[in-house]
């Protein structure tokens, strides 16, 4: 229930911050320009990511692939 109330807070100030009225904190601009500036890095971050996902998963079915010449190898010899 904390969590819940805690993040109605923080959205209701991110809505605040934001609001281009005068008696609101008005960041829009500010805003605008971190996002900007964060969203190539953020970008890099998730495709570094993905890469290193997408080695590991060429590694599992490599290694799941040499498992499975093992048992038929194995099946093989009984």
């Amino acid at each position: 229930m904390v969590a819940l109330i805690v993040g109605f807070v923080f959205i209701l100030f991110a809505v605040y911050a934001v609001l281009p009225f005068s008696w609101a904190l008005n960041w829009l601009e500010p805003v605008i320009h971190f996002l900007m500036g964060g969203v190539p890095i953020m970008a890099l971050f998730i495709g570094l990511i993905a890469v290193f996902i997408g080695i590991a998963d060429i590694k599992d079915k490599m290694e799941a692939k040499k498992e499975e010449a093992e048992e038929a190898a194995e099946a093989a010899r009984q």
